[in-house]
């Protein structure tokens, strides 16, 4: 083990910095990994850029969208919840008409990749909105980076934050995250100081930029992870890796429906590498997910919210997303449809 404080691990966190640069298709200066989950990269990314008063425009079509809009009501902001049922995306028409509506909004946030749903939002119509604009635009793609095309720069994504545990197939714990020059100078023109101290980007930014100020012990071993994982990724290349998620999902969520599963997603908008689905009402869905886990060693997870004891959501990411995965998950499913089922 060496010290976060070494210089050769500064050498490997520069590296890091680098290869999230060309995963998140962006040229941003400040992009780095948060010390924390999915979940600390969406405080860091709310807390930075919105203060006490800001009106906050968020999209809330799962339990994501709904985490982000109460980040933003703790950070102060008044937040206008353009709410759609669970399974659907988000309109640009209506993110359009709540900006036109609301002058004085500062920021409108979408989740990329809604994990609760399985929704594929899109992002670029939004992103050409808002260009040229005061307006920031934020996304979750703790799901999506790695698995589905984002493109930071192309797209004019401001604050864009992930996870290292889904498409990038790196163990839980780090958050990348990436800040445009325009958010940068929201930042530094804030008014009042950042509510959390420990994700301050300001203190931060010290120690992964050339000053190496030390802010707080960095997971180092995490670190290691996700260099490992980055590599791997850019050794594969992102377009050949979205195209395999693409293909990997689509076959299962074929593969499915001919069992009388039903998709939940959006026609047109679905996540290939998570499928959110529902059984007939002949079918007890926890007794099968149990039954899955005991007998097969094969995790699924279940419903959030609405969807909750009925929703199955199916995970084919990163290194998951195979056909021999899909058959064995199918060959499993058939073999317990057919012992539990009259």
């Amino acid at each position: 083990m060496v010290g976060h404080m070494d210089p050769w691990f500064f050498t490997v966190a520069d590296q890091v910095a680098t290869m999230l640069r060309l995963v998140f298709r962006t040229e941003n200066r400040l992009t780095y990994a948060v010390s924390g989950t999915g979940s600390a990269g969406m405080e860091t990314a709310v807390h930075n850029v919105v203060e006490p008063g800001d009106t906050v425009v968020v999209g809330v079509a799962g339990v994501f969208g709904a985490r982000i809009a109460e980040t933003a009501r703790r950070a102060g902001a008044d937040v206008v919840a353009l709410e759609e049922p669970w399974g659907r995306i988000v309109p640009t028409e209506r993110i359009a008409s709540a900006v036109k509506a609301h002058p004085d909004a500062k920021l409108v946030a979408l989740v990329h990749a809604e994990t609760s749903t399985g929704v594929h939002q899109p992002l670029e119509e939004v992103g050409e909105l808002l260009a040229g604009t005061d307006v920031l635009f934020l996304v979750d793609s703790v799901t999506g980076l790695g698995g589905v095309p984002l493109e930071v720069d192309d797209w004019h994504l401001d604050v864009v934050y992930s996870g290292t545990q889904k498409c990038l197939s790196v163990p839980p714990g780090l958050a990348p995250i990436t800040f445009s020059r325009k958010a940068e100078r929201v930042m530094d023109e804030r008014r009042s100081a950042v509510r959390s101290w420990y994700f301050d980007v300001a203190g931060v930014r010290q120690y992964w930029g050339t000053e190496r100020v030390y802010h707080h012990t960095a997971p180092i071993s995490s670190i290691f992870g996700l260099h490992e994982g980055l590599s791997l990724v850019l050794e594969e290349g992102l377009e050949k890796r979205w195209a395999r998620h693409a293909e990997v999902g689509w076959h299962f969520q074929e593969q499915i429906q001919d069992r009388d599963a039903t998709l939940l997603a959006q026609e047109g908008y679905r996540l290939p590498q998570l499928t959110s689905l529902a059984w007939p009402d002949r079918v007890d869905e926890g007794v099968l997910r149990r039954r899955l886990l005991e007998r097969h060693g094969i995790e699924v997870g279940g419903g959030l919210g609405p969807f909750a004891g009925t929703a199955w959501r199916v995970g084919l990411m990163g290194e998951g997303a195979t056909h021999a995965n899909v058959d064995r998950l199918l060959d499993a499913v058939d073999e317990l449809l057919e012992s539990t089922l009259p």
